[in-house]
């Protein structure tokens, strides 16, 4: 019975109050958020588009087919996947900026607590993700200059 009353105590103690400062920034940081999301989702749209252009293109151009000679005649599905790839890349954070910011403004415009927290929960999954993607690049970069530092040993 005892641990119960010590719990309620501590939980009382952990609410936090989201002041009117507060609710014009987040609701601000909102708006960037939507016209950044926006933005994204044309980006990814661009990118897609040009994924299947670039893969018509370079199998109709014989010059641009001599200039990827290596992969043949599946360079231009190769790069395809890649655009798609990158089109991906671009389109799932947007995604994220957009759900924050829509569950965001009405949480703040309408005092939901639950929109609230299901906005910061999209925020968190948005900065993992571009968290992840640094982890990736620094990896990558790191495994370049080994890479190089390995050629220049064996020459």
């Amino acid at each position: 019975m005892e641990n119960n009353e010590e719990i309620q105590e501590v939980k009382s103690e952990l609410n936090l109050v989201v002041s009117e400062e507060m609710r014009s920034y987040i609701y601000e940081i909102a708006k960037w958020a939507s016209f950044l999301a926006i933005v994204g989702f044309a980006f990814a749209g661009i990118t897609i588009i040009s994924a299947f252009t670039i893969g018509a293109v370079m199998n109709n151009n014989p010059q641009m087919l001599a200039l990827a000679s290596n992969m043949g005649a599946a360079a231009g599905a190769v790069f395809t996947v890649m655009f798609l790839i990158i089109a991906f890349a671009i389109f799932y954070p947007s995604l994220l900026m957009f759900k924050y910011a829509a569950k965001a403004k009405i949480g703040v415009l309408y005092g939901e607590q639950a929109s609230l927290n299901e906005a910061m929960g999209k925020l968190k999954s948005l900065f993992k993700y571009w968290g992840i993607i640094t982890i990736v690049y620094l990896a990558l970069y790191a495994l370049m200059i080994i890479a190089t530092i390995m050629g220049r040993v064996a020459v």
